[in-house]
């Protein structure tokens, strides 16, 4: 019997084949029947769309995805040395994705030099794409964790680190220190201060330690020290229950915040005025450009700078020029969080590194 890491395996292997080949197979037949369409339900024109279909599917199969899976497997040098991009997500982009947002301009193009506004592949073939993607980005994801028992220690890179308060301690003003200092001019180091035959308890240790001050030259501020590699995990009263969570059920909801923007822009695409125009061609060159975020590792430095330049910044130019000509066929939340991403990224990376954001007196 097989053990619980190859039925694993299996399963992930087996599920990204399904989304390479079954996104390439609908879009293509869809395309196929619009062909036969437009040619004067001409089965031949048909046929030879399907047999293509099969014919790429077999190719890139057997040429590009097998070889890929074998060295990965096997954990190749050059495969394993990869650290900060996954080379599964790109041969997916390039061998699927992109082949079928093809499809779709092509399809668009055909009926558009036909005068026919027959089949604008609303729905079905687009959400087919999107979720195979969203499904190959969740597999890598969630790839070195366990599917059953307690999560274990990988958990945690799918977690957003948040700060915890490990530390309180009463900070000292400068008012109180000198206070203090004054109070004890004339006292000998490690000596107590007498005051009508007892100690107050106040010392000094001039040798480095902390003086420990009165509680009337206290500060009401408290510093916090933060940790940022653990949150808590449990609680122990009677909802404790609703305090639950674990890495591997947040990696969905992640995966699907992440493409998020994309699948709106694509859903734009779908617009019979949008797809029937010139227009359709850059919606879905930049919804591929977005995508290509998934060739970076998760919490890899560069996503953030990635999804600025490839998404956020594109998708704000272009979701403004499509409400200029076409009305709002988007949401104007979408181009406000792109608009709201692209300066927050810009200022917080770059603005305030110059001389004149590091002034303390400003904020």
């Amino acid at each position: 019997m097989p053990s619980g890491k190859t039925v694993k395996l299996i399963l992930y292997e087996v599920l990204q084949f399904a989304a390479l080949i079954v996104p390439i197979f609908v879009i293509m037949e869809r395309f196929a029947s619009l062909i036969r369409d437009v040619r004067g339900r001409d089965l031949t024109a048909y046929w030879l769309v399907v047999a293509a279909s099969i014919a790429y599917v077999t190719s890139v199969t057997l040429l590009v995805w097998v070889p890929l899976k074998y060295l990965i497997l096997k954990r190749r040098s050059f495969i394993s040395e990869i650290t900060q991009w996954r080379p599964t997500a790109l041969a997916y982009l390039i061998l699927c994705t992109l082949p079928c947002f093809a499809i779709l301009i092509a399809s668009s193009k055909v009926q558009v030099d036909r005068g026919h506004k027959l089949d604008h592949f609303t729905e079905l073939p687009v959400s087919l794409v999107l979720v195979s993607l969203i499904c190959v980005d969740i597999i890598e994801r969630i790839r070195p964790c366990k599917l059953i028992g307690k999560s274990n220690s990988l958990d945690s890179d799918f977690t957003m680190p948040g700060p915890v308060l490990t530390h309180l301690e009463q900070v000292t003003t400068v008012t109180g220190q000198l206070h203090t200092d004054e109070g004890q001019n004339g006292l000998t180091q490690g000596h107590p201060e007498a005051r009508n035959g007892g100690t107050s308890g106040r010392w000094q240790d001039r040798a480095g330690s902390p003086s420990h001050s009165t509680p009337s030259s206290r500060a009401p501020s408290v510093a916090y020290l933060y940790s940022s590699s653990s949150r808590p995990r449990s609680y122990s009263g009677p909802l404790g229950f609703l305090w639950r969570s674990d890495g591997r059920s947040e990696v969905f909801v992640d995966s699907f915040l992440f493409w998020l923007d994309t699948v709106e822009m694509v859903r734009v695409a779908g617009e019979p005025s949008v797809f029937y125009s010139a227009w359709v061609f850059p919606v879905y060159i930049l919804a591929f450009i977005s995508t290509l975020r998934m060739v970076i590792t998760p919490h890899n430095p560069l996503l953030s700078s990635a999804g600025a330049a490839l998404q956020d910044l594109p998708f704000f130019i272009l979701r403004v020029a499509l409400i200029v000509v076409f009305g709002y066929v988007t949401p104007v939340l979408y181009p406000l969080k792109n608009v709201l991403v692209s300066l927050t990224f810009i200022y917080f990376t770059f603005l305030t590194r110059l001389r004149i954001f590091r002034r303390q007196s400003m904020f």
